[in-house]
């Protein structure tokens, strides 16, 4: 099973980026079923994410980044470099996807998968908005692009 989760918050501009990845590669799986393939929009619940993962082979995690670089820029890392433990909070929006991972892992063990890639693409912008900047629009659709071959290369394995 390969799974795809777009992560964010599609009223905070390109923090929604990966939430329109999710809900791009739905509607290409709407045009095109695959078997063993599965795509969520996750918003920003990390329990989904967790959750959701369990049982998959593969999982590809899509979300915005903030890291100072140029706006659109993209970096594929594999998971196991991001997975974190989570500082007991008060909230369910305290426990990030990168929260997900670290504790996936250690609730499912060997039903949580270890092939783990996770997209980020930087933002320019994470004010109130319901429309992405040209820059990670433009980044969206190659990852989408990417993300299309992976469902077809697995999809034929």
């Amino acid at each position: 099973m390969l799974t795809i989760i777009g992560c964010g918050n599609p009223v905070r501009s390109d923090d929604g980026v990966g939430v329109f990845v999710a809900r791009s590669l739905q509607a290409y799986l709407v045009e095109r079923p695959r078997d063993h393939v599965r795509v969520f929009d996750a918003g920003t619940g990390g329990m989904e994410v967790m959750f959701q993962a369990r049982g998959t082979r593969k999982l590809v995690i899509v979300d915005a980044a903030r890291t100072g670089s140029e706006a659109g820029a993209i970096f594929q890392v594999p998971g196991s470099e991001l997975a974190s433990d989570h500082a007991p909070g008060y909230t369910l929006h305290d426990f990030r996807w990168d929260h997900a991972l670290a504790a996936g892992k250690r609730i499912f063990r060997e039903d949580f998968p270890t092939d783990v890639a996770v997209y980020l693409i930087e933002a320019a912008r994470l004010d109130f908005g319901l429309e992405l900047s040209e820059p990670v629009r433009l980044s969206a659709q190659k990852v989408i692009a990417d993300l299309e071959q992976m469902i077809d290369e697995y999809a034929e394995a």
